[in-house]
């Protein structure tokens, strides 16, 4: 019967070590798969242009697509889309699924259409939510015009 107990507890005590190694393991494994874009950091706030027909804005004057929509900066680079919050990034990965589809079908020669003007970053920032929710851009001469609708 002594033997019977001692075993028990040896038993008992192996299982407690196993159970106790493998909680110990579970561990976190993240893989960075070298998604990063070319650093591009602004001086200053960028001004922006509306794209016409969209509430989405585009930073002129670059190499590259820097653009605005709904609170977040994007930025396609080689096939790839990232968000950030911030004008000058972090920019983090996102899937294509996750782009906004007004900015998947951005018209081919958006950054070329002439006529619209620079928004001060101030003005902006202050104003792109109400815009959007009064329909500001419809109101805007230029806007009506077509002007924009011959290159899409």
């Amino acid at each position: 019967m002594k033997t019977r107990r001692v075993r028990f507890l040896i038993l008992g005590a192996v299982l407690l070590a196993l159970v106790g190694s493998s909680v110990k393991s579970d561990a976190r494994v993240e893989v960075g798969v070298g998604m990063n874009i070319p650093v591009y950091t602004f001086a200053a706030p960028p001004p922006l242009v509306v794209i016409p027909g969209t509430y989405a804005y585009y930073v002129p004057d670059i190499n590259m697509d820097v653009l605005f929509y709904h609170g977040y900066w994007y930025r396609p680079f080689e096939g790839r889309w990232f968000r950030a919050r911030d004008y000058n990034g972090p920019w983090g990965f996102i899937a294509v699924g996750s782009v906004p589809r007004v900015l998947i079908g951005l018209p081919p020669g958006y950054r070329q259409i002439a006529g619209y003007r620079r928004i001060p970053y101030g003005e902006f920032s202050g104003n792109w939510r109400r815009w959007e929710r009064n329909r500001y851009w419809e109101k805007d001469e230029w806007w009506r015009s077509g002007v924009h609708r011959e290159h899409s």
